[in-house]
């Protein structure tokens, strides 16, 4: 007697069997842990002075590369900036790293400010334009300052031996003629002295590997440290997005749907979205992050954590 065929399956297990097979992430165990970088910016108040040291003690033990303290717009910033990278100089085990723009000041002005950090001992200065004071549309060069970043590099240079870090855009510069002239500009910069570039943040990957071929087509070879920004705040992000040229993908603002007066589940969305961009980075070939913290310490050290990052002295760190 004929063996019976087994009947084709229809219906929901036919499309499952059908779909695509997509391959698991690497197991995180099978990678190295990253080399990390975290962001910070200085305090307005006493109550967010403590939130900041908080976050800064937390990620202490994590034994980063380096942390930055941020500029305000149009150097409003300056004092509380150079206070807050003096403490961390005086009280941690950290390596910081200070932000410093020409807006607003003149050439020597603004080296004035870099022989006090390099007197307190910091090494390390992340060298941008800047943007203008608020209320101010277009960026206008200081009289007697410097008009660009590469200028402001340069000028380091004669100060002492910093490293210095610069910005990148994956996605274009807002203020560019074009993403050529914007790499161009990046080029220079790199050109004129800096080690390393941190990225606008961005959250599809493949904006960022693009963005890397670019920069080896470029001639560029220093490290392009891809900015991780987690996101709490969806509505917030689209609004600073549109100013600064990052795309927020459609897929985003999926996730955030419906839970605009739900802060916990947010927090939750926020570090599975983040942790799912880092880790297809680290699949990659990505070994290095620099994440925004907006001085909260949850999510950068649970993406941390995600990507093997342990406090140095735990067992396996």
């Amino acid at each position: 007697m004929d063996q019976m065929e087994t009947p084709l399956p229809t219906g929901t297990l036919a499309r499952w069997l059908s779909g695509p097979r997509i391959a698991a992430l690497p197991n995180p165990q099978d990678m190295p842990a990253p080399k990390l970088s975290f962001e910070f910016f200085p305090p307005k108040s006493e109550s967010m002075e403590k939130q900041l040291w908080e976050c800064i003690r937390r990620l202490e033990p994590l034994g980063p590369r380096f942390v930055s303290v941020t500029y305000g717009a149009g150097g409003t910033t300056r004092s509380r900036t150079h206070s807050t990278v003096a403490r961390i100089v005086s009280e941690t085990s950290l390596t910081p790293a200070a932000h410093l723009t020409t807006v607003g000041a003149t050439k020597e002005e603004v080296l004035e400010v870099a022989r006090e950090y390099w007197q307190a001992g910091v090494r390390h200065i992340v060298a941008l334009r800047g943007d203008p004071p608020a209320g101010v549309g277009k960026y206008e060069p200081h009289p007697g300052g410097y008009a660009q970043a590469e200028d402001l590099v340069r000028g380091l240079r004669e100060i002492g031996d910093f490293e210095i870090s610069v910005g990148a855009y994956p996605e274009t510069h807002p203020e560019a003629l074009s993403p050529e002239a914007d790499l161009d500009f990046l080029k220079r910069k790199i050109d004129a002295g800096a080690t390393r570039a941190i990225t606008q943040y961005f959250f599809d990957a493949e904006v960022y590997l693009r963005f890397i071929e670019r920069c080896a087509k470029a001639g560029i070879t220093v490290p392009i440290v891809p900015g991780i920004l987690p996101v709490t705040n969806y509505q917030q992000v689209v609004k600073f997005s549109a100013m600064c040229g990052a795309s927020v993908p459609g897929w985003m603002g999926h996730l955030f749907e419906g839970i605009d007066d739900d802060l916990d589940t947010r927090r939750m969305v926020a570090a599975v979205a983040a942790a799912e961009q880092v880790r297809l980075l680290q699949a990659n070939g990505v070994d290095e992050f620099h994440i925004y913290t907006l001085n909260r310490a949850d999510l950068a050290y649970a993406i941390a954590h995600i990507l093997g990052a342990r406090p140095k002295g735990a067992a396996g760190a």
